[in-house]
């Protein structure tokens, strides 16, 4: 029988990342299923129990698992183990570091802090998640993480850290956070722009580097909160109707995944409308061909760039293929806006995420500021 644990390695390799030894041993020593041990939820609403036969097996694969839901929105999970692992790459952790993590979700992610070697202070806005995770993290045997019920915009006044690990989406940092850092510090959070969660690392506000595309749960209270700089909520099912082609494909073969997200995280540096749609196949009038690139799944949604009008009804939607359609009362305008995003990043030599630097400001609520992406700037 095929050692699960051995296969989840593999698969982790497989997905691109390439893990150091350290990380490696991190995520083969540290039992993940000790950490869902009420079960989880899968893609397709399903719930996975201890006592299934395929258990091990789903909880050893390179995906999320959903572990608490409000109704259908998912509220706390264990991330996807190769988001992690870029992630903790990223933070650049070595033996007898401070880490302060915000957003406790299972456990599992402080376990492999401290499994490498970090002091882990875990804090969760979520009581009975916090509780959960310690429980876990007692269980699995982990020593030097302690879990903490607490607002995490605060931090943890009165201490200091030398790395801050976020792990769910958030519009920006907390400035608590920067002052709770020694000399050298750096942050590794998934900031909000054009509805994605974009990861960034950040020394300094003014000059923050992208790691990577994500997709994270968003935080609730000020790390949430609205502010000038925001980008349009993203558009649910449903509500972007009528579009029609407004300009035909440009990639053949369509995009990669991770060559749309670039697309993606242009569109928002270059357009403050640009912000995530839920696409239904029926979102095409009748007689609308299906463009390449898309598969028409019925009543399954396809995540799709939109460039969001004011009334949030119409816009612009850029498929993988390139392709623009557009609907609404400014079709016209949001179709060339579109177009021009894809000329503008053909024309910069197709870019990844990864190429930009971001600015980030202070804004939000008065009482509770966040550092918000402000300015983005392509580097050589």
């Amino acid at each position: 029988m095929t050692d699960p644990r051995r296969d989840y390695l593999d698969q982790i390799l497989r997905s691109g990342v390439s893990l150091p030894p350290a990380l490696a041993a991190a995520f083969a020593s540290v039992p993940r299923e000790a950490f869902v041990p009420e079960g989880f939820q899968r893609r397709d609403g399903s719930w996975v129990h201890p006592a299934d036969p395929d258990f091990l097996a789903t909880v050893y694969r390179d995906d999320v698992l959903i572990t608490k839901v409000d109704g259908k929105v998912p509220i706390s999970s264990s991330s996807q183990p190769s988001l992690m692992a870029i992630m903790l790459m990223a933070l650049g952790v070595t033996p007898g570091m401070r880490v302060l993590e915000i957003g406790a979700g299972t456990g599992y992610n402080a376990a492999l802090l401290a499994a490498l070697g970090a002091t882990v202070t875990s804090i969760d806005v979520q009581a009975d998640v916090a509780d959960r995770a310690r429980s876990a993290l007692a269980r699995a045997g982990v020593a030097g993480v302690r879990v903490q019920h607490a607002d995490g915009y605060a931090g943890l006044p009165g201490e200091r850290f030398d790395r801050v690990i976020v792990t769910v989406g958030i519009g920006g940092l907390s400035p608590h956070w920067l002052e709770q850092l020694d000399p050298g510090g750096l942050v590794i959070a998934p900031v909000k722009q054009a509805g994605t969660h974009p990861v960034l690392a950040v020394a300094d506000p003014s000059d923050a580097r992208v790691v990577c595309a994500s997709g994270f749960m968003a935080a609730s209270g000020p790390l949430n909160a609205d502010h000038p700089y925001a980008f349009p909520a993203p558009a649910p099912a449903g509500a972007l109707t009528g579009l029609v082609q407004a300009a035909p494909s440009r990639f053949d073969p369509p995009l990669t995944e991770i060559a749309y997200r670039d697309l993606w995280f242009a569109a928002g540096a270059w357009s403050h409308r640009a912000t995530h749609a839920l696409l239904p196949s029926t979102a095409l009038l009748p007689g609308t061909a299906v463009p390449s690139g898309v598969t028409a799944v019925p009543g399954r949604d396809q995540s799709c760039l939109a460039l969001l009008d004011e009334p949030r009804t119409g816009g612009a939607v850029v498929l993988p293929d390139g392709t623009v359609l557009a609907g609404g009362h400014a079709a016209l305008r949001y179709g060339a806006m579109a177009v021009e995003i894809i000329d503008r990043w053909i024309a910069a030599g197709r870019p990844p995420m990864q190429a930009w630097r971001v600015g980030l400001t202070l804004t939000g609520e008065d009482k509770s500021p966040i550092w918000a992406p402000h300015t983005w700037e392509l580097r050589p």
